[in-house]
């Protein structure tokens, strides 16, 4: 497998174009891995009329049976509004159905409707073949790497040594 530079280029070199210094920044690099993995969830998993944030949705409220909409927005990083309507086309479908929270009045429990657990079943399957597919040309080793350092990249610590502040 090409290193990401000269994919970069061969990219570049194939619409006619120098690539700058693109080649050499991250999100680059992530925004083209992100519309590669995201083409193909959509063709694997888009069959069923169920998007990325929709399976995300999905997944987190069958973890967490009667989380609240802000609990789920917070974890997925969408603002509520969104989460509304992602929520709304669930409920639409009969996949998902909002309770009155016993916790709070003014929120709703959120729970897998049976036809909403048996989609997941079914799209958690999908989704395997999927994620194999996508890292096919990375090693366990390096799979776990990579999903170690994405999270680093986004998840708030402490400052690492050596690393630069602003």
């Amino acid at each position: 497998m090409k290193d990401g530079r000269a994919a970069a280029k061969d990219s570049g070199k194939a619409a006619g174009l120098r690539m700058g210094i693109l080649p050499d920044l991250l999100a680059y690099h992530l925004r083209c891995a992100h519309v590669a993995v995201f083409q193909h969830f959509n063709r694997t998993l888009g069959a069923h009329g169920i998007s990325g944030p929709q399976f995300g949705t999905l997944l987190l409220i069958e973890a967490n049976p009667g989380v609240s909409q802000s609990s789920i927005a917070e974890a997925l990083r969408f603002d509520r509004s969104t989460l509304v309507q992602i929520i709304d086309r669930l409920e639409d479908r009969g996949l998902v159905r909002r309770e009155p929270s016993a916790q709070d009045r003014r929120s709703h429990a959120l729970r897998l409707t049976a036809d909403g657990a048996a989609l997941l079943d079914e799209l958690k399957a999908l989704s395997d073949r999927h994620e194999g597919i996508v890292a096919e040309a990375l090693s366990a080793a390096e799979r776990k790497s990579l999903l170690a350092l994405l999270e680093r990249l986004h998840t708030p610590g402490p400052p690492r040594p050596g690393a630069k502040s602003n």
